[in-house]
């Protein structure tokens, strides 16, 4: 299993959930709610209104989201999903645990650190112009920022 840190349309409530949930796809887990470490740049961009973590460490803010524990083939399904390498990039990034909810594991290691590394997928393919638009700290599609994201019919 592989913790993996959503921050965009796959978290709960978000356009794109449905994937984590569809067994198809692999075994996703929830285990909590946290924020990266480091602060980056997350805009909304392009016609279809995509959330992107743009790999620019100490840029923008601590970027809230949902750690997950997934399987091989929920891995291969999200690096397909995400378009990696092309678009995004999975690297590995430092979490901070706001709240844990696993219950197939003990966080006690995790706690006295509160923080574990987690898949995350970050672009550093994004148009120079990206850097001038608002920074979030959570994504949400239906916020007030007015920008929906278009939902596409994944293959």
């Amino acid at each position: 299993m592989h913790n993996i840190f959503v921050y965009g349309t796959l978290k709960k409530g978000q356009p794109n959930y449905q994937y984590m949930t569809d067994t198809k796809n692999g075994k996703a887990i929830f285990k909590g709610t946290g924020r990266t470490v480091e602060k980056y740049p997350l805009v909304i961009a392009q016609k279809d209104n995509i959330p992107f973590l743009m790999n620019v460490p100490g840029t923008g803010h601590h970027i809230a989201g949902e750690i997950y524990s997934v399987d091989d083939q929920m891995l291969q399904f999200l690096d397909e999903f995400e378009s990696c390498p092309d678009m995004y990039q999975r690297t590995i990034k430092r979490i901070e645990i706001l709240e844990w909810g696993g219950r197939d594991d003990s966080p006690e290691g995790r706690a006295a650190a509160n923080t574990m590394e987690c898949f995350v997928y970050s672009t550093t393919s994004y148009q120079s112009e990206w850097l001038n638009l608002p920074y979030l700290d959570c994504y949400d599609s239906y916020g007030t920022h007015g920008l929906r994201y278009i939902e596409r019919l994944y293959r």
